[in-house]
């Protein structure tokens, strides 16, 4: 009896000291990764990442991006840190993460997830797409002008994964009025999604936009942007904090901020309606001229921002836009540096044909407080600390 006591103790020791040695290897970051899916022929990197199926990147190899990846409802896609993507398919280069879809690119600051372009071209690809379950005023869902992928619900806290210290050069493209691609969309993705240390360089579009939705986001560079460098529309309810963004040093470029409720019912709800927090927006007098256009229905509030290069600074539009925020305190510690109309505002035509050439509407007192302090996204004008290296700046 006490001898097959001692060889049970014997094989429960054995036994201990192996899970241990699997622990010790699952921690070493050399462990080798076994890519399969579409991951096992990186100069080929296309195709759907099926229900079920998890297909992770392996950080040694550069993956060529030959046409589009959609991630479908039930599949994961795990890109490590270090991991370069380099779209090769133009256009019809881009990569749709689907409702009930993950995407986990988990880069650190020192070793960021990188999708480009060997083509060093704005709208060299088409860019990345999140479609989430979070609430839209489209409708209770819609289909992404990218991807034709269908987004919108009722989950606010609805999970895409995450993009932590991502960078996204040369991408977007305009097609048309309804369909554009842009560094990085964001259709009604819900606040359970993490998106921190994100930057968006030399695109031919937007630089981010969202599409609805309840996320979040912190850390964000939006930089060389052909057309607007932060846009919203359809009814986003998130908090964006820690922004810096910047036009191209030849004027090309259009607003810092592009927001938007709903243009065929400004008053459709969800009603778009951010707090943005700690932001710089550096622009230029060519183009749409604006640093912040706040528009067709949208609500939303500001504080520590900087406004730098604009020749107008807060470009208020359409009655329900403007009853929001004129003289009602809900834009404050604005510095403005070489803006030459701090602010102005512009009702609905009186026909109702168009938000543009609407009567002019006196700017009221505490639409929006100064304060020459302000530090914007962390250094006034200049790159914030926590941009450095992995943003591409």
């Amino acid at each position: 009896m006490k001898k097959n006591t001692l060889k049970l103790l014997a094989a429960v020791f054995v036994m201990s000291t192996t899970a241990v040695v699997f622990q010790s290897c699952s921690d070493n970051d050399d462990e080798e990764i076994i890519a399969t899916g579409i991951a096992s022929d990186p100069n080929n990197f296309k195709g759907e990442v099926k229900s079920g199926e998890t297909v992770t990147l392996d950080p040694t190899k550069v993956y060529k991006l030959t046409g589009s990846v959609a991630v479908k409802a039930g599949g994961t896609l795990v890109i490590p840190a270090g991991t370069r993507i380099e779209a090769t398919g133009g256009t019809s280069a881009y990569i749709t993460i689907e409702q009930d879809g993950k995407i986990f690119a988990n880069g650190t600051a020192s070793s960021p997830v990188v999708f480009t372009s060997p083509n060093p071209t704005p709208g060299s690809w088409g860019g990345l797409v999140i479609c989430g379950k979070a609430p839209i005023n489209k409708g209770t869902t819609a289909t992404a002008e990218v991807g034709n992928a269908t987004y919108g619900g009722t989950n606010v806290s609805d999970n895409s994964g995450v993009l932590k210290y991502v960078r996204i050069e040369y991408a977007g493209a305009i097609f048309t009025a309804d369909k554009e691609f842009n560094g990085l969309s964001l259709f009604a993705v819900g606040n359970g999604t993490t998106i921190d240390n994100v930057s968006m360089i030399n695109g031919s579009d937007d630089g981010i936009e969202f599409f609805g939705g309840t996320v979040n986001v912190s850390n964000i560079v939006s930089f060389a942007n052909e057309d607007d460098a932060f846009d919203w529309t359809e009814g986003w309810n998130g908090i964006a904090t820690n922004v810096y963004t910047k036009r191209r040093a030849n004027g090309v470029g259009n607003r810092g901020i592009e927001a938007d409720n709903n243009s065929n019912d400004n008053d459709a709800n969800p009603r778009s309606n951010p707090t943005i927090k700690n932001a710089t927006f550096i622009g230029g007098t060519a183009g749409e001229a604006d640093g912040l256009k706040l528009r067709v229905g949208t609500y939303g509030t500001f504080d520590n921002i900087v406004l730098s290069n604009w020749t107008t600074g807060i470009n208020l539009e359409n009655n329900a836009t403007v009853s929001y925020f004129n003289g009602a305190n809900k834009i404050t510690n604005i510095k403005f540096d070489a803006v030459t109309n701090k602010a102005s505002a512009r009702g609905n035509d009186p026909d109702g044909s168009g938000p543009l050439s609407g009567p002019s509407i006196t700017v009221l007192a505490n639409t929006f407080t100064e304060n020459a302090a302000a530090t914007g996204a962390g250094s006034g004008i200049a790159t914030p600390t926590w941009a450095t290296g992995w943003s591409g700046l």
